[in-house]
């Protein structure tokens, strides 16, 4: 694998202030943890496809290969197209709030010619 020592980096405490979204901490960690949830998905699909693709075109693989593994272009297109699709659908639901925020807030130039016309 990598490496990498992630329960420690887990534990470690990040500098700075946390950022807040929302009013209640509970919902800021609830996202935190979401997002992490969903960067893990997104990873477990690229290793999945990984797989998938040295299988068909090997027949056979091993760890080693999963690991060396490469995409070319057209994979690396494939890859980029669908988890930006998979994200969009995980924030679909965060997309179709803003949409609702922009048809009731009116356009700043809408707010300018009532401030002038009035």
């Amino acid at each position: 694998m990598t490496g990498v020592d992630w329960i420690a980096l887990a534990g470690k405490k990040a500098k700075g202030k946390r950022p807040a979204y929302f009013e209640d901490p509970a919902l800021d960690r609830l996202t935190s943890i979401v997002m992490a949830l969903a960067g893990e998905v997104a990873v477990t699909r690229e290793r999945l496809d990984t797989v998938e693709r040295l299988l068909e075109a090997k027949g056979s693989i091993t760890r080693a290969d999963i690991d060396a593994y490469r995409p070319d272009r057209d994979a690396g297109y494939e890859r980029g197209l669908a988890t930006r699709e998979f994200i969009a659908r995980i924030l679909r639901g965060v997309q179709q709030d803003m949409e609702a925020l922009a048809e009731i807030e009116p356009s700043i130039e809408e707010i300018s010619r009532e401030l002038r016309d009035s």
